[in-house]
């Protein structure tokens, strides 16, 4: 029997890998809707809202590599549309499935709901093109094409794609055929010359480190980024976005560069070296410690995932992976080479009566980490906190550094959860992040996945104290609620929930999480002005974060 438009589609996805597609349904998507949660391949996560739907969708790609969202039109994907450009800026291929009117609807310019009442019907579609790396309206004609291209595209760039379907065109069946388009290929002769290039400025550099980024990790290159590592002895260390891209307990890791703000045995070895290899490295403000680096870019490589550029010069029409299997080749062991050692963030300090504070929170957190973890870190304090941590093996560190939208955590969180239940999910939020997505706890009961979550309350918008020019303006502070009681009103019956105020009552919560097989959910209370000592330094460097 011959595929619908969206019986293909949906195969495909679910070739990639996706086994849930999350949304919130609408009239103009019920067809896609209905087809998804009669697909045997694929379940239906319903989501509270579509922003957190596609925040969901967001932390799945993380894990799995790919995603995908389904909203309804103008409304459902206007709420997405933050959650995407988060997964454009952070590299990761999000599918937006978005339900049109039908085809005779659009044709009379009729005046329907969920418009602007002008008779436009591709408004936003082409609102959408500025955050996706491709996109299209799906027909029966270009249904296997257009799959086919925005796949191929999706993957290459590892970014979000849009895909727009009218009502009346979904369930007819596909015309033509297709195969998967392979991705490209690098120029044999570039490839050479980039190869040679970097190979010759390692060898002459008397002292050189690797800065591997996050693309690595979303384009699924760990095991090569890995071999490079190994067969070149370089030291490396990784910036605030690319937190955990490889094992930090590899004997290699040297730790966390962040520019002038923190550790200045990294910082020193770093700026010191002749050549900085740095393989999707984004020298960002906060990559940059509020652009303190100091990093002479003559002598700086950097490996991104369609060209390489060698000091000044750039060799183009080249593939990262390409690059990273013929270095692991041809790259000479460096065994005179030797950076600083990473040291963690050391014991928790302070007596167990004692509130809670900075020097301990974040220590007795790095201590909680098992091997394997996923660990979500949400803008502001929470991921600038345990940014130096020393993470267990196989475990994950995710934020959102560089679009940096808060509330994303919390939805993110239960995506990762979903992609990976086998493993343990663990959520570190402030709690004025939270609010702003905190209905999506009561998916992970519904789920049944058994997150830990943490959630620090330092009654207001910490980040944003620190920041602005007076810490005290009232619209840094948020409404009081009762975060203990959140979990069993969102139907999340067997947690367990905590409220700790000092160093013993956290411990004690701890031990109650280590011995439970269960949901958590911890509110860590604290004074205002508890901060870890990055977003002190944050705080100090405001002149150059905001005046580069």
């Amino acid at each position: 029997m011959q595929q619908s438009v969206i019986q293909y589609v949906l195969s495909r996805l679910h070739q990639l890998g996706i086994t849930d597609i999350f949304g919130v349904p609408g009239d103009y998507a019920f067809p896609i809707n209905d087809a998804i949660c009669e697909d045997k391949n694929l379940r239906w996560v319903g989501s509270s809202n579509e922003l957190n739907a596609a925040y969901s969708a967001d932390g799945y790609a993380r894990i799995k590599g790919v995603a995908a969202v389904n909203t309804t039109y103008a409304v459902g994907e206007l709420s997405a549309i933050n959650a995407i450009a988060g997964a454009y800026a952070e590299h990761l291929p999000v599918f937006l499935l978005v339900g049109m009117p039908n085809m005779t609807t659009q044709r009379k310019r009729a005046l329907v709901h969920h418009t602007l009442g002008n008779g436009e019907f591709d408004l936003f579609y082409r609102m959408a093109e500025p955050v996706m790396c491709a996109r299209a309206i799906i027909t029966p004609e270009n249904c296997v094409a257009e799959t086919e291209r925005l796949i191929a595209t999706a993957l290459y760039q590892r970014r979000p794609v849009y895909m727009a379907f009218p009502a009346d065109y979904v369930d007819r069946p596909v015309l033509g055929t297709a195969t998967p388009l392979p991705p490209p290929q690098s120029d044999a002769s570039v490839l050479d010359a980039a190869v040679n290039a970097i190979v010759e400025m390692v060898t002459k550099a008397k002292t050189a480190c690797i800065l591997p980024g996050f693309f690595v990790a979303r384009a699924n290159l760990r095991n090569e980024m890995m071999a490079v590592v190994d067969a070149s002895g370089l030291p490396f260390a990784t910036m605030f976005s690319d937190k955990s891209t490889l094992d930090e307990t590899h004997q290699s890791y040297i730790g966390m560069y962040d520019g002038q703000l923190m550790d200045p045995e990294v910082r020193a070895f770093v700026e010191g070296c002749d050549c900085i290899l740095g393989v999707g490295a984004l020298l960002t403000d906060f990559n940059t410690g509020a652009f303190t680096a100091r990093i002479d870019r003559s002598k700086c490589i950097n490996i991104l995932y369609d060209h390489v550029r060698v000091g000044n010069a750039i060799h183009d029409n080249i593939r990262i992976k390409d690059v990273l299997q013929e270095l692991a080749k041809r790259l000479p062991k460096r065994s005179d080479i030797k950076g600083p050692t990473v040291s963690g963030l050391g014991e928790p300090q302070g007596k167990k009566d004692a509130k809670i504070t900075a020097e301990y929170l974040y220590p007795r957190l790095e201590q909680f980490l098992k091997p394997n973890d996923i660990l979500i870190a949400e803008t502001g304090t929470p991921s600038v906190g345990l940014a130096f941590a020393r993470m267990p093996s196989g475990s994950v560190f995710h934020n959102q550094a560089l679009w940096g939208s808060i509330g994303w955590a919390t939805p993110a969180a239960f995506g990762a959860a979903l992609a990976a239940p086998q493993r343990r999910t663990v959520l570190i939020t402030g709690e004025g992040s939270h609010q702003m997505t905190a209905q999506e706890v009561g998916q992970f009961s519904r789920y049944g996945v058994k997150p830990v979550i943490f959630v620090l309350n330092n009654h207001g918008y910490l980040i944003e104290r620190l920041l602005c020019k007076n810490g005290e303006m009232e619209y840094n502070d948020v409404a009081s609620w009762n975060y203990q009681q959140l979990p069993a009103a969102l139907g999340c019956d067997n947690w367990f929930t905590a409220r700790v105020t000092t160093y013993g009552e956290l411990d004690q919560a701890i031990g109650h999480v280590e011995e439970r097989d269960t949901g958590a959910y911890i509110e860590v209370i604290t004074d205002k002005y508890v901060a870890p000592p990055v977003a002190v330094k944050l705080h100090e460097a405001r002149g150059t974060l905001y005046m580069h």
